[in-house]
């Protein structure tokens, strides 16, 4: 099939609907994932591993989180691969079905007292699902907002993918926190934490109706007519830009560890070792989401003026300097202290890396390989980082003697780490576009 250049333009969809596209599609397949992540801390252990030992028991919960983060890249490379050849716009509206219907079965699922050891089997084989669709998410909704675009606009209109996650986690939590606040315990562990993942249904529909309505990339159109095709596109990225993965993997350090520690670990820290209230973390959460919603789209726009590389440097050294302050707040046990460590770390830390990165990294490659390139390295850090984290965490804790110290540490080291790569990354151009545009 053959596409006009001209055809494509004129044709094309304007960049806030294409932004709100990318959006909504974010917020559902978000919703997915961090209900599972949510539910996972606070119930998972005992209905699903209820032979273990606490500890044992949240590391093979963290582990079954990790699970679907491992088959991250190899979503990244189906869904990049026939986004780069097929088109955009409908490997978005596959991630979304797929996505949406491993979660609405996880809620549906027995538990190991009802049918034993095929219960958490079960579990693992529905987060490889869900890893594999929010594998090729990042990157389609990415170039869907980023393309449709002017230049100088990218970081404002690109940061409405990752409003969108935390809009999802918003989503998720309030839900969690709703239901657990109008269920007694036994209830919430009985039949109340299926429901947010039963939620899903209702959503899966609105999403699939507004990705639909929205027409493809215009500049994959061009690549298209031009036939600028690859045959194999992540072969073509790699041999064209061989470093830009391992910078991709670097830089997203800091955001990885920072925001799962926050979301994940810390929830469950909290919780375990100093009987804080779940009520109380979730609300601290919540707070997040509600930030994040203003400080991205704030700070991306900011960003198309003085540059990408200030921004992202300032916001990883904000989560060195965070990583110990946060475990004093969740120490002190006071809820205003919490709110505010969370809010350190989860937002002025990770929104100010997270709001800059859909043009610094898709810019990176050329449009014929972008998908691929980009979402692949994406998600490659997401696996080797972001799905170990959470149980990195739980097991420097255990060797800490329940303390938080070593993962402090943890965090401080992996934010510097990120904050070097921003620095020492220097200015890196692809196709006339500058990914360290006004460094």
């Amino acid at each position: 099939m053959s596409y006009s250049a001209d055809t494509a333009l004129a044709g094309s969809t304007s960049p806030t609907r294409a932004a709100m596209a990318s959006l909504v599609g974010a917020i559902i397949d978000w919703y997915d994932f961090y209900v599972y992540g949510l539910v996972a801390a606070l119930v998972f252990p005992r209905l699903f591993f209820p032979s273990t030992t606490s500890s044992v028991g949240v590391l093979l919960t963290f582990a079954t989180l990790g699970v679907g983060f491992v088959v991250r890249p190899l979503g990244g490379v189906i869904f990049g691969h026939f986004g780069d050849k097929v088109g955009r716009k409908a490997m978005l509206v596959g991630t979304l079905v797929l996505m949406g219907g491993g979660t609405v079965l996880v809620g549906l699922l027995p538990t190991y007292d009802q049918i034993g050891i095929a219960a958490p089997i079960i579990l693992v084989a529905l987060r490889l699902v869900q890893g594999f669709a929010v594998g090729g998410e990042w990157g389609g909704a990415a170039l869907m907002a980023i393309e449709h675009c002017p230049e100088n606009r990218r970081g404002f209109f690109g940061s409405f993918v990752q409003v969108g996650s935390f809009v999802g986690l918003l989503l998720a939590t309030g839900s969690v926190s709703l239901i657990d606040t109008l269920t007694t315990e036994a209830q919430f562990l009985s039949w109340g934490w299926r429901l947010p993942f039963l939620l899903s249904v209702v959503v899966i529909f609105a999403g699939y109706w507004v990705r639909r309505s929205v027409s493809e990339s215009p500049e994959f159109e061009q690549e298209v007519s031009a036939g600028r095709t690859e045959a194999i596109p992540l072969v073509a990225a790699i041999r064209a830009h061989p470093s830009a993965f391992l910078v991709i993997v670097a830089m997203r350090l800091c955001e990885l560890v920072s925001f799962y520690g926050v979301t994940v670990f810390a929830l469950n820290y909290g919780i375990k070792t100093y009987g804080i209230p779940r009520s109380v973390l979730l609300h601290a959460t919540i707070v997040v989401g509600f930030v994040a919603i203003v400080l991205c789209p704030t700070m991306g726009a900011l960003s198309d003026r003085i540059g990408r590389r200030p921004i992202y440097v300032l916001g990883a050294l904000i989560g060195a300097l965070g990583a110990f302050p946060l475990f004093w707040a969740l120490q002190s046990q006071n809820p205003l202290w919490i709110c505010l460590g969370f809010v350190l770390v989860g937002n002025f830390c990770c929104n100010l890396v997270i709001c800059v990165q859909q043009p610094l990294f898709t810019e990176m490659f050329a449009p014929a390989f972008r998908y691929s390139g980009a979402g692949f390295a994406y998600q490659l850090a997401s696996a080797i980082i972001g799905g170990l984290t959470p149980l990195v965490s739980a097991t420097l804790s255990m060797r800490d003697n329940g303390g938080y110290t070593y993962v402090a540490v943890y965090m401080c080291i992996a934010c510097l780490v990120s904050a070097a790569t921003g620095l020492l990354a220097g200015r890196r151009s692809n196709a006339g576009a500058t990914a360290w545009r006004g460094a």
